[in-house]
């Protein structure tokens, strides 16, 4: 199968639609129109392995839960070869509900990946959140998240600008690790 070599693909899932809406305002940020979106839900292997670049969206909820589709998908997903893939995550959590299990999501899926062969871009700061743990935080780091956190629920006027910031970092990681790149925003 030949991989979308100029288009990044975006697989997200939602329950209560906020990381939907998350997902509209990265494909508004973003500016480019390189971005396939896809929910998860609705993805195959197939889907996921045609891309070289991936971001990938979720909530989590309850004590850790993954997002109910990326559940659903989660034995699959984690069969997938990351090889030469660049993955970028951003999470939902709720800091202060939730405060030892904020955003556990991205770190459910960055672990896969990179034990997969993937590359993972656009690690986040735990400056400025109110949690006491997270599956998220790399390891041996108290201090970067493995992908953007976005609490919504308790900081919804901080995800727009983190958004942006977040995808400002992605595009220039990107661009270092492919220079010719045709990824951008």
């Amino acid at each position: 199968m030949n991989k979308i070599m100029d288009k990044i693909g975006v697989f997200y899932g939602s329950d209560s639609g906020v990381t939907d809406d998350i997902t509209r305002d990265l494909v508004t940020f973003w500016k480019a129109d390189n971005l396939e979106v896809m929910e998860i839900g609705k993805a195959s292997v197939e889907d996921l392995q045609q891309y070289e670049v991936l971001f990938l969206g979720l909530s989590t909820w309850y004590d850790g839960d993954l997002q109910s589709d990326w559940e659903d998908f989660f034995d699959t997903f984690k069969t997938i070869d990351f090889t030469n893939k660049i993955v970028a995550i951003y999470g939902l959590g709720d800091q202060i509900g939730y405060a030892e299990y904020f955003v556990d999501g991205i770190g459910i899926l960055a672990k896969v990946v990179l034990e997969n062969g993937g590359k993972l871009v656009g690690y986040w700061p735990t400056e400025g959140y109110s949690h006491t743990d997270s599956v998220a935080l790399v390891d041996g780091s108290e201090d970067l998240f493995y992908g953007l956190a976005l609490d919504h629920d308790n900081e919804s006027q901080l995800s727009d600008e983190r958004l942006k910031t977040w995808l400002s970092q992605i595009q220039q990681e990107i661009q270092a690790l492919l220079p010719v790149s045709q990824y951008s925003c």
